[in-house]
């Protein structure tokens, strides 16, 4: 399987190639609904994660909402 590596939360990471914003967080076992992703500074639309094919060299930072009081 080729792989490529981007940048995730400032840390450089190996990632099998193809995969899509959706892919991502199904392998980081994180809820969609519960996070902003960012690619190359643009907030990507939540709505086209499944869309959105990650590339070598993608610059990516994924924001968890947290709720308080």
């Amino acid at each position: 399987m080729a792989m490529i590596t981007v940048q995730l939360n400032g840390e450089a990471r190996p990632l099998p190639a193809g995969l899509t914003l959706t892919g991502l967080l199904e392998t980081l076992e994180l809820d969609p609904r519960k996070v902003a992703v960012e690619r190359n500074l643009e907030i990507a639309p939540r709505g086209q994660y499944g869309q959105i094919a990650i590339a070598d060299g993608d610059r990516l930072e994924i924001v968890h909402f947290v709720g308080g009081g």
